[in-house]
Order: C-alpha cells, then structure tokens, then sequence
C-alpha cells in the first residue's frame, strides 16, 4: 500500500515519523547516526516500535544552523536511503527544500518529501507535480540562520500560519500537485516563540479544518525545553512525549519524533484505554 493511500484511511492512530539525522550539527542527535553501525542500530530500534516512517536528513535546519553544499547533502542523504531500504520496510521520507536533492531521492526511491519551504525552491512545485507522492509543506518564517533571533507575527500566528499553508497548498495544486499528496505543518520552532508555539499546539483543531493531514513535529524542541522550566536536550524526552499524545488527541495524522519507542508506546496505551 502506498503512504498516499494509508493517509487516507480513516484512522484516528497517527503515524510515527522516526527521525534519522545523518549530519555532524543537528540540535538533538548530530553525530549520532553518521555512521553506520549507530545508523543500523537506531533503525532496529525503529523497526522493532512500529516506526511507519522514516525521515532523513542531511541538512540541520535547526535555528542558528548554516547551509550545506548540495554535494555534500546528496553525499549525506543517498547512501542513506539505499541503506534503509535494505533494512526497514517503513515509508522513506527526505527532509529536505532543496529541489535537486528532492529529484535525487525521488530517483532513488523515496515514498515523501518533508520541505521546511513548503516547495518554494525553483522548479519544486513541477518536480512534485510530476511525481506523485506525498509532501508535507511547512510554515517558516525566516531562514535557520537567523529564524529565531526576533520572530513577529501581525496578527493571530494561527491566522498567518493556517493562511500560508492553505494558499501554498492551493497554488501547489493549480501546478498540478494532487491534493491527496498534501501534508501541511504549522512548523513549530521554525520562527517562533515560545507564545507562538503554544498558541498554534492550542488551535491545532483550526489546521485540522483545512482537509490536509498535519504533521506535528515538536519532539525535543525548545519550546519543550521552555515548558519545563528549561529542560536540556537530554531532559526533554518526557514533554515530548506529552505533546506527542496530545498532538494526537487533537487528531495529528504523523508525529514526526526522535524518541520512536517511548511515543510508540505512550500511544498504544493511550489508544487502549481509550
């Protein structure tokens, strides 16, 4: 079955998105799974949870990051998806806004596209209209160099936020995108403060209405650090997990998290006792 069609099923349990960094920065676990054994080792742990997805990244986007060349992210990313396609039977999702590592790794086999530019890169929205498989297009404001110095919204930032996704998933379908395809995420973290996030967590309901499945990523982010009085990274599995059964109460379609089993699990009760 392909991710398009599991998405619209009707089901109110969430899909796990592992995520699977493979550069030397990334707030959370950079350096961690660059090599392979560490790689090998984490996928097992994700494939004995249920991971239903797995998301790579070969580019940190984490506030303060700097680019990387594309060479050097196509160097980091193929490789890696050749290597969880012989060891994982999850779905195969590229984090990544850049439009020709997107066309790399849909050559190679990928079932998603998770773009923090919401496919505003030249020559991305006909890319994904030629290819039909899932994207998930996200709100950010800013770029990670500097997204987290003074963000400001004008307004509501559940209206701005909602409003963006919503005209880019419009324009993306006028470019022939299939509507099916389209995942939206509110992008929390990504030019955002802490008010901002927990007013978007807070009407996640309103990115629901818009008939697009939501994405949730806020696993071991700042805001979860925040919220715990300033937790370190290493201290933030548990409010992760939290929000994760929160953010799928409120009806997230794919919980994007770097702690597979303990969301796994957490979940499953969750969803028994209920």
């Amino acid at each position: 079955m392909r991710l398009t069609e599991v998405l619209q099923q009707p089901d109110k349990h969430p899909l796990l998105m592992g995520i699977l960094n493979v550069t030397p920065d990334s707030f959370s676990d950079g350096g961690q799974f660059n090599q392979k054994e560490a790689m090998l080792h984490q996928l097992d742990i994700m494939n004995e949870s249920g991971v239903a997805i797995i998301d790579i990244g070969g580019e940190s986007t984490r506030p303060g990051a700097t680019p990387v060349s594309l060479d050097e992210e196509l160097n980091r990313v193929l490789p890696v998806i050749e290597l969880v396609k012989t060891h994982s039977d999850a779905f195969i999702s590229v984090d990544t806004y850049k439009t020709e590592v997107m066309a790399a790794s849909i050559q190679a086999g990928v079932d998603m596209i998770n773009d923090i530019n919401a496919l505003q890169s030249s020559g991305a929205t006909e890319l994904l209209a030629q290819h039909a498989i899932p994207v998930c297009l996200m709100h950010k404001q800013g770029n990670p160099e500097t997204m987290q110095q003074s963000p400001t919204y004008s307004s509501s930032v559940t209206d701005e936020v909602r409003n963006f996704l919503m005209q880019r998933a419009e324009f993306c379908i006028g470019q022939g995108v299939l509507p099916e395809n389209i995942i939206i995420d509110p992008g929390f973290g990504f030019g955002k403060q802490l008010t901002h996030n927990v007013e978007l967590f807070e009407n996640l309901e309103d990115f629901m209405a818009l008939s697009y499945p939501v994405l949730v990523g806020v696993s071991r982010k700042t805001m979860i650090g925040d919220l715990l009085g300033g937790a370190p990274i290493q201290d933030r599995m548990t409010g992760s997990v939290a929000a994760a059964i929160l953010a799928s109460l409120k009806g997230a379609k794919i919980i994007r998290v770097h702690d597979v089993k303990e969301t796994s699990d957490a979940l499953k009760v969750v969803s028994s006792l209920l």
